[in-house]
């Protein structure tokens, strides 16, 4: 309750006063219930805007380094995570997925809001990346709705390597709930978790506007890294999840250019 107290009374405010951020779609958010709020992922501040846009409070996961660092920076970044309904998850040890599952699980089960980031990393070069099948389980195990989500601009405010991002306008495009109970009892299908994860993706991308890229984001950081960022042949992949059309959709605008809602 502290923690959700701040972000409501100190950490909202100045968000809000700084970054002046837009919002689409918030009325697909169901007023009460489960839901899994499913959203691309561009920059650590994402699960800073999301939560402020919402009338519900939302939890998301995050790795345990971002709790456990020393210092007065390490008890402000622990402290500002908790605040905006971060949940420390251990990611070591190859049990991040279970540690994930179990977390989502918990929280859906008492009926509230869950947010996860199916590509699993952040988008190394803002493009949208290939979805891992763990929200499929969720769903599918949970029965709850997926709500997709996009960022919009929040590589641009802070790009990678960035600490403090810059001043400027952040939107949340919010989509119309997606309901897979036509899928129940089949979680352990890995054809039907990639089917249901590729459905997810397509409507991110179908929000975000963004370029898909049909390898996850981890796989291509660490291409990235080594010098290879293009092993893969472009021309051979998809140009959306599961082999779908590309959807002809432009990165949205704030309200001058799109039509939103300021959020104050």
């Amino acid at each position: 309750m502290f923690y959700w107290l701040m972000k409501r009374v100190f950490v909202g405010p100045l968000l809000r006063l700084v970054y002046r951020p837009w919002v689409r779609g918030a009325e697909h958010v169901p007023a009460d219930g489960p839901a899994i709020l499913a959203s691309n992922h561009l920059a650590v501040i994402d699960s800073f805007f999301l939560p402020l846009v919402l009338e519900r409070e939302i939890v998301f996961i995050g790795k345990q380094e971002y709790f456990t660092g020393r210092g007065l920076k390490g008890r402000l970044t622990a402290g500002f995570m908790r605040g905006v309904g971060t949940i420390p998850v251990d990611r070591g040890g190859g049990k991040a997925s279970e540690a994930a599952l179990r977390t989502g699980l918990k929280r859906l089960r008492d009926g509230g809001l869950f947010g996860i980031y199916p590509e699993g990393t952040r988008s190394p070069d803002g493009r949208l990346y290939r979805g891992k099948t763990g929200i499929a389980r969720l769903a599918l195990e949970s029965g709850a709705p997926v709500v997709p989500v996009a960022m919009v601009g929040t590589d641009v405010a802070q790009p990678l390597g960035q600490k403090i991002p810059k001043v400027m306008r952040i939107g949340v495009v919010i989509g119309e709930p997606l309901d897979f109970s036509r899928y129940r009892g089949m979680e352990n299908d890995r054809f039907i978790l990639r089917s249901v994860t590729d459905e997810i993706m397509y409507a991110i991308m179908s929000l975000s506007g963004q370029e898909y890229v049909d390898v996850y984001a981890a796989t291509q950081k660490a291409r990235i890294a080594t010098g290879k960022p293009d092993a893969v042949d472009a021309a051979r992949l998809p140009d959306a999840p599961g082999g779908r059309p590309r959807p002809d959709v432009q990165v949205p605008g704030p309200p001058e250019e799109g039509g939103a809602t300021s959020v104050g």
